[in-house]
């Protein structure tokens, strides 16, 4: 770290931000003031460090902070063109940066360079947020804290909030913060301790003096019928609801999810006045940015069947729609972004839980964090008043906000498989590891399914964490496992749009060597397996109505006879014909069906490992450990086939380029004439 002061600022920043009491994912800001020499004049320069635009203080590095030179900063004072104008002074802050100047700064900058403190934290607390909130904030903050905490009424942040925080400072010299209504809090101190003492002050305050003050029951009485199912039967009525909730998530845009059952969650439905408060809509900036101005909320009891809460929930996704449609007429001007879509991110459902979504799984993940945030600040507000969030106009300031805009303009470019939920079977190792580390470097969310659950789990942790893959046990020669399987994959993302039908295995025998019992084995798990699994990811498909990619790994022996094989290639011939069957019948919900045929794949093949490798080598003549160079030497190319060449297929048959293909089987065998396809 270049300058002690920013080191101090950022251990803070992630003390602060690793407790989710003190601020939500990516929410609030802090700053430190210092000095450091210009290393053009070789005399000392005042600086501010800030937490930069969309950072997250828990995980902030030296990347994060933007670094202003601190009399330019406060220079742009004498040309502030006033509240109608202050979104120019963003623009403005570029021009006060030190160096290369770090990170972009946000809006909340003027706020952390005009108060007159070396150290300022703004956060984003429920405690705090409840008492911004309550019906009666102001007074609120008078009773809880005295005179060492002052009210500021609701602004949008920029400039001008800035202006005022600073002027609150030094009119109120014994103040240690503010609480500013409808929002969060802001605190400060000679120090950097001084600064976290007085932030963690304000919280603890606010949360005891809650706990002690709060009225029984916030949320109303009981709801008879609205209590939380059993925990199985929660998560399976999620399971059946999930691809169908997410569909209308993604009426717009394709959208990946997270299901959540806490039991603040769960406790908020089962309440009389949850429908009345979720109305009302969350009110910190940083809330609904993440979750709409407001949820979809399914009218029905916990007991509601499967069927009637689908039929309930599209009807109200009708509504939801023409409702923000609306909302969004009544603020817009013609200078207004335009709508960024008018599906929910946040869907209640009585005694099951909450749906969230969003670009990514994280984002679906942290919307559903913010949400949750957004109960506990109801909660705290009922307890000891009435919530009152900001007006719905001013939420849409934000919401449409130009800066914003600019904002998620700045974003990269998604990545070719991004929002798509990817399931491969047989995952765990070789061709199916390849596979989802294909896939998940191309965006997608992967499950990765293998009878091995440890196995499953580290290829997971290996392509990334549990917002990138995850790893399920599943025998996809069991129909309640498969089922399992896919709703594991619902609940974890949301849905399903590709499955890859991977898992196999092999015995190399002769007709009169192989067994009733062989013949079953290999069936089971790769013809019966696959139909198994397309059959159940394929009410996914067909729920979500959003297409999708079945992609079977088959083989060169599903066209090519070769000795020692009955049982495999005729159930690979199996799979083959699978895929002409099912691109025909499940082509008119927008589903592409299509094979590969490798053959050869020696290298990280669980098949060739477990002795087909050495039974294929012993009828070939060959060692074992030649059996590559000799499947590559047969070859019109000559070349090896690894699994990363059958992953690349893969990727190519479920990509952008080929939208318009179904049915194919794609040769990835470096060139076998006799298995071309005729």
């Amino acid at each position: 770290m270049s300058n002690p002061t920013a080191a101090e600022l950022i251990a803070r920043s992630n003390r602060l931000g690793a407790d989710p009491k003190n601020t939500n994912y990516a929410g609030g800001n802090t700053s430190a003031k210092g000095t450091e020499t210009d290393p053009v004049t070789g005399e000392p320069v005042e600086l501010l460090w800030v937490k930069g635009s969309g950072g997250d203080l828990g995980t902030l590095k030296e990347t994060g902070l933007a670094v202003l030179r601190l009399d330019r900063m406060r220079a742009l004072v004498d040309v502030y063109p006033g509240v109608e104008r202050e979104d120019e002074m963003v623009a403005a802050f570029d021009y006060c940066l030190h160096g290369k100047g770090g990170a972009a700064p946000s809006i909340d900058t003027a706020m952390h360079g005009l108060v007159d403190a070396a150290h300022v934290d703004h956060l984003h607390p429920d405690s705090g947020i409840a008492i911004a909130t309550a019906a009666d904030g102001e007074a609120l903050t008078a009773t809880i804290f005295g005179d060492k905490v002052v009210w500021v009424p609701w602004r949008r942040p920029g400039f001008q909030l800035g202006l005022d925080i600073a002027e609150i400072k030094a009119r109120n010299p014994q103040a240690v913060g503010c609480i500013l209504g409808g929002h969060g809090i802001t605190a400060w101190g000679d120090t950097s301790e001084e600064a976290e003492r007085s932030s963690l002050w304000i919280i603890d305050t606010a949360a005891a003096h809650i706990a002690e003050h709060s009225r029984p029951a916030p949320f109303g009485p009981a709801l008879e019928g609205y209590a939380a199912l059993p925990e199985a039967e929660r998560r399976a009525k999620a399971a059946a609801l999930g691809a169908t909730i997410r569909g209308i998530a993604s009426q717009d845009r394709p959208m990946v999810g997270h299901f959540t059952d806490s039991d603040v969650v769960l406790d908020f439905l089962a309440s009389s006045e949850h429908p009345r408060l979720a109305a009302l809509g969350t009110s910190c900036p940083d809330h609904f940015l993440r979750t709409k101005v407001k949820p979809l909320v399914l009218d029905l009891p916990a007991s509601a069947s499967v069927e009637d809460s689908v039929a309930r929930l599209r009807e109200l996704a009708v509504s939801y729609r023409e409702d923000y449609q609306a909302y969004y007429d009544r603020h817009a001007t013609p200078d207004s972004p335009a709508i960024r879509g008018a599906d929910p991110l946040i869907v209640l459902v009585p005694g099951v839980g909450m749906f969230s979504y969003g670009k990514d799984k994280q984002t679906a993940r942290v919307a559903g964090e913010f949400y949750t945030n957004a109960i506990n600040v109801m909660r705290g507000a009922e307890g000891l008043s009435t919530y009152a969030p900001i007006d719905e106009s001013e939420k849409f300031r934000i919401e449409y906000w130009a800066l914003e805009e600019a904002k998620l303009q700045r974003m990269p470019a998604p990545k070719p498989l991004a929002t798509r939920i990817a399931l491969v079977t047989g995952a765990a190792g070789g061709i199916g590891k390849a596979t989802a580390k294909r896939l998940a470097a191309e965006g997608a969310c992967v499950v990765i399914a293998d009878l091995s659950l440890e196995k499953a789990q580290a290829a997971a942790a290996e392509i990334g964490g549990p917002d990138v893959a995850v790893g399920v046990a599943a025998d996809v020669s069991d129909e309640a496992a498969v089922q399992a399987m896919v709703d594991a994959a619902v609940l974890a993302f949301g849905g399903v749009d590709l499955v890859v039908n991977n898992a196999g295995l092999s015995l190399s025998k002769s007709l009169l060597e192989t067994t009733e019992a062989d013949w079953d084995l290999q069936h089971n798990v790769m013809a019966k397996g696959s139909f198994l699994v397309s059959k159940a990811a394929a009410r996914v498909l067909i729920d979500q109505g959003m297409g999708g990619d079945v992609i079977y790994i088959s083989s060169k022996n599903s066209v090519f006879a070769g000795p020692n094989n009955i049982a495999y290639s005729a159930t690979k011939a199996d799979q083959a014909h699978q895929v002409r069957l099912l691109a025909a019948e499940l082509g008119e919900h927008g589903v592409k069906v299509n094979g590969v045929n490798p053959d050869g794949v020696v290298a990280g093949s669980g098949i060739f490992a477990s002795g087909w490798g050495a039974n294929r080598a012993a009828v070939y003549g060959v060692e074992e450990k030649d059996l590559g160079k000799f499947y590559a030497q047969r070859t019109i190319l000559k070349r090896e086939v690894l699994p990363e060449n059958i992953a690349n297929a893969v990727f190519v048959l479920c990509g952008p380029d080929l939208s318009h293909t179904t049915g194919l089987h794609v040769p990835v065998d470096a060139g076998v004439a006799a298995a071309f396809l005729r």
